[in-house]
């Protein structure tokens, strides 16, 4: 019988090739073209700065959902210090969820660096991009130490799970690091990735916006074409940028469902979840998705829920739903009420992070394409998805209302100027809910909007009922542009 082998212990020079491997600037001083693209996302163009300035000092954590675009921002934030003159040994790239660097801690690896392999003491800090922060363990301790201790470290990090905003992390992370949500493509973004430029003023709150907008009415024609090719493929950069612009929409759909059913859906349901969260039934977690990407900006029924999938207990089907979440692949709204008890009470909505995540989940083929009550529903949800990222960025609390047999689609609360949208696919439609939304609500009276592709825009303070009319297209490059600019402000504001 052979002797039992003894365990592999890597060496120094293992480290070295895996260092080498994953910072190939070192050697060539510059980023390789495939993994940092000549396009840039906004939230890439402001990190650079927001690291080089480090006032007051943060640490970095791009969150957002799988092929979004987070470690591209990242290498692109390489390039443009590289640029800016930051020596290139002083730049550092630690996939943490490859197997050598995964069963060595942090600040070990760290201190690899520090000790061993940076070229002259006395130099500049140590920028550290860490891919997928939260597969290192006690990363929140490590990021905690680096900080309190002074290590001469700045840092930017990615996660695909908001597991980085669990309870027992909240602490660690006050005054070290910050969160910035990298959300799908907004319609505004991909008219500037096609050099479609649109003419649209900001004002301090999306209310101000849109009456600007309303008022205005800039033209824009042909914008139909790219926001169905945003419907349709989702607002993933990868997708977008390489699927050739000729293709059509049956082409578009399928191949976004197959790579999204790959990447963003199974390797968040059967790899992300299960370790950031403890999951020990994946496959109902799928379940789950299915399910609810089949009653998409529906009301929830957790009995419903529950038994569709084999008597599931609620207190799981809670926590499910929370994983969904925390890993951007589903947000709830839950309705407005004046009292903040009766909101954490009453039902909730769902939708999907990017309608194009749903589609996959289903795999619905060009059913989308044929179903105009389908086609409905992934239009109301690309509205909730813009709003959604909005109030991310701006720390607005967005709702749906409904009050008896009347309801209202969304509703974004932003302290004195809140708004609220009946999203349609077709031009008439009922103004019930708004109404009794302004008699329930007034402070919402001034800001009701019909939003529908074919409306013409109207300003609520121009309408007899004092309901406001926005064509979608407006109202999704308004939105976009208000989310855009408020995400700028947070990262200045550091």
């Amino acid at each position: 019988m052979d002797p039992p082998r003894p365990a592999w212990t890597p060496s120094s020079e293992d480290f070295a090739r895996v260092f080498a491997e994953q910072n190939p600037w070192h050697a060539s001083g510059e980023v390789p073209e495939s993994l940092a693209r000549t396009v840039e996302r906004p939230l890439g163009r402001l990190l650079p700065g927001r690291l080089l300035e480090d006032r007051p000092r943060r640490f970095q954590v791009i969150l957002g959902p799988r092929r979004v675009g987070k470690t591209t921002c990242m290498y692109q934030a390489v390039r443009a210090l590289l640029r800016a003159g930051v020596p290139r040994r002083d730049l550092w790239w630690l996939r943490l969820d490859h197997p050598l660097l995964a069963t060595v801690p942090l600040g070990e690896l760290v201190r690899r660096i520090l000790d061993g392999f940076r070229a002259e003491r006395g130099a500049g800090p140590l920028h550290l991009f860490l891919d997928e922060l939260t597969w290192a363990a006690d990363w929140d301790l490590w990021l905690k130490t680096f900080h309190d201790e002074g290590w001469p470290v700045r840092v930017l990090a990615t996660s695909s799970s908001v597991a980085a905003l669990r309870s027992r992390r909240v602490e660690s992370g006050i005054g070290r690091w910050e969160e910035s949500f990298l959300a799908p493509c907004l319609l505004p973004e991909l008219l500037d990735l096609e050099r479609y430029p649109v003419d649209l003023e900001v004002r301090p709150t999306l209310a101000g916006t849109l009456e600007a907008a309303a008022r205005g009415n800039p033209p824009l024609p042909g914008v139909e074409v790219h926001r169905r090719r945003l419907l349709l493929c989702g607002g993933f950069p990868e997708l977008l940028l390489d699927l050739p612009r000729e293709a059509g929409e049956e082409a578009l759909l399928l191949r976004s469902q197959a790579v999204l059913r790959d990447d963003a859906i199974e390797r968040a349901v059967y790899r992300d979840i299960p370790r950031a969260f403890g999951v020990d039934s994946p496959v109902l977690l799928e379940r789950l998705l299915y399910v609810l990407a089949g009653q998409v900006a529906g009301l929830l029924s957790p009995r419903s829920l529950c038994s569709d999938l084999d008597g599931l207990s609620q207190p799981t089907l809670d926590r499910y739903l929370s994983h969904l979440e925390q890993c951007f692949l589903v947000f709830t709204l839950r309705n407005f009420s004046g009292s903040e008890r009766a909101i954490q009470k009453r039902g909730r909505k769902v939708y999907f992070v990017d309608g194009a995540v749903r589609n996959a989940a289903l795999q619905r083929g060009l059913a989308p394409l044929e179903d105009p009550s389908e086609m409905g529903h992934l239009v109301e949800n690309m509205a909730a998805a813009h709003l959604h990222a909005l109030a991310r960025a701006s720390q607005a609390r967005l709702f749906h209302w409904r009050q008896g047999e009347e309801e209202v689609d969304l509703l974004l609360h932003q302290p004195g100027a809140p708004v609220a949208f009946e999203v349609s696919s077709r031009p008439h439609h009922s103004r019930a809910g708004l109404r009794a939304l302004a008699a329930r609500h007034p402070e919402f009276g001034p800001g009701r909007w019909v939003v529908a592709p074919s409306l013409p825009a109207l300003a609520p303070s121009e309408s007899a009922d004092g309901i406001g009319s926005l064509p979608l297209d407006l109202f999704l490059v308004a939105v976009g542009r208000q989310a855009a600019e408020e995400a700028s402000r947070r990262v200045a504001a550091g």
